[in-house]
């Protein structure tokens, strides 16, 4: 695979993350301080969403492997899909003129609409990954440069939203106008990607595979089983950090001009850190340079807890090394994922990759839900009040969701990474076993 096409591939998720981490990071914070809707009722919106994916993300990955077009079976939903998810990202980023009940509505409507369309997108979008190679190394050079563009988008978010949305007359002017002006730059990034990229890993047979082929595809691999739980964990630690984040800065260091900065050098320091994943993936495998990184992550974390709020500097230090040792799971995760495809593909003789990749993007959303969702639910418990001074529960809340649940959840992830066994010499054979049948 030539690099043109690697970075084509990869500039698509540039565009998809000004969204994600748009979502991830303050859709949380535009519910409860400007759309108005209560912390807890907010829990509710994230999580009746993140079950209707339940559905909607596995029916997307059984449509998309099951299609066959002059573009491809992937292709399609990503350059289609394009200006539809931009509209609706407008509108979920808008406050209608109406009763906080009428505002209520609106959130649940267009927020399950956004996860739909984002679905749309992006399962085909992952997949390709699938379909861009079938070597080892170089779906880890893929991912590199793709969780490189990945976190350039989350960066531009991260840094720039709160200067940008403040420059309007009112936040709710400035989070609508972000919006436009990122959905017009990801359309045509993903129309790149569209242009740029091609499937060159194809089934064996044009035969569609049926329910029940994608079914055992999924459930029968064990190796996918276990990179799920990997993923999860790595996607529960990153939104339970990027939810409450904002909430730290405003209400227990009492700044926030901090909150731009912050998210500006832990993301630049993933930035660089990415570069350096291949190379501990190489000497270590991919499983031990994750857990390589859940090291560093509990034992920043347990600096960040012990650390004043008044210490600045220290708090910084201690988020940028969280952020390093987060780096290795968000790429090496999207490079694990189709090496299970071929482990199926072998083991059952059907190559479901869009029901795989669904499975695996379900499971990273209801992380991503139970994180947004349960951060919300516990500040709602804790007596947190919007543009209030906030009760020692409440602060002592945000304290502990931030520095203590990534210690519990990486603990998980040294555990899972013990037990993966699709190394680089396991895949490579299965790989060969299957180009030899396709030589038959």
């Amino acid at each position: 695979m030539n690099t043109k096409s690697a970075v084509g591939y990869a500039i698509g998720d540039l565009g998809i993350n000004l969204y994600f981490i748009s979502v991830m990071t303050y859709l949380l914070y535009f519910y409860t301080d400007v759309l108005g809707i209560s912390a807890v009722a907010a829990s509710g919106v994230f999580m009746v969403a993140r079950l209707i994916d339940a559905i909607t993300d596995p029916i997307m990955g059984i449509i998309a492997e099951r299609t066959r077009t002059r573009w491809g079976r992937m292709r399609p939903y990503i350059l289609f899909g394009a200006l539809p998810l931009a509209l609706i990202t407008v509108l979920t980023f808008t406050v209608p003129d109406t009763d906080e009940g009428g505002r209520l509505t609106w959130a649940y409507t267009t927020y399950i609409l956004f996860g739909i369309v984002y679905t749309v997108v992006t399962i085909p979008y992952a997949t390709l990954t699938a379909s861009l190679t079938s070597d080892y190394e170089e779906r880890t050079k893929v991912s590199t440069f793709r969780i490189g563009c990945a976190f350039a988008g989350g960066f531009i978010v991260s840094v720039g939203t709160m200067p940008f949305v403040n420059s309007f007359a009112s936040q709710a002017e400035g989070f609508q106008m972000l919006m436009v002006l990122f959905g017009c730059i990801a359309s045509i990034l993903l129309v790149v990607t569209f242009v740029s990229t091609n499937e060159v890993v194809v089934p064996l047979s044009q035969k569609r595979p049926s329910l029940v082929d994608s079914l055992r595809a999924v459930g029968r691999n064990p190796p996918l089983l276990v990179v799920i739980g990997i993923f999860c964990c790595g996607m529960l630690s990153f939104t339970v950090r990027q939810s409450v984040t904002a909430y730290f800065f405003i209400y227990n260091v009492g700044d926030a001009s901090l909150i731009s900065w912050f998210f500006g050098l832990t993301l630049g320091c993933m930035l660089v850190g990415i570069w350096f994943v291949p190379k501990l993936a190489g000497r270590f495998g991919k499983a031990g340079a994750i857990r390589l990184g859940a090291y560093l992550t509990i034992v920043a974390s347990v600096g960040f807890y012990f650390t004043s709020t008044a210490s600045i500097e220290w708090i910084f230090f201690w988020g940028c090394l969280v952020a390093l040792g987060g780096t290795p799971v968000a790429v090496l995760g999207w490079a694990m994922i189709p090496d299970t495809v071929e482990y199926a593909q072998l083991r059952h003789g059907v190559r479901a990759d869009g029901a795989i990749f669904s499975t695996a993007s379900f499971f990273q959303k209801l992380a991503k839900a139970i994180g947004g969702a349960g951060t919300a639910l516990i500040l709602g418990v804790a007596g947190y009040q919007a543009h209030a001074v906030q009760t020692p529960q409440a602060l002592a809340a945000i304290h502990g969701v931030l520095t203590l649940i990534p210690i519990g959840i990486m603990l998980v992830v040294i555990v899972l990474t013990k037990i993966y066994t699709l190394d680089k010499r396991r895949h490579g054979d299965i790989v060969a076993k299957l180009a030899a049948e396709s030589n038959a």
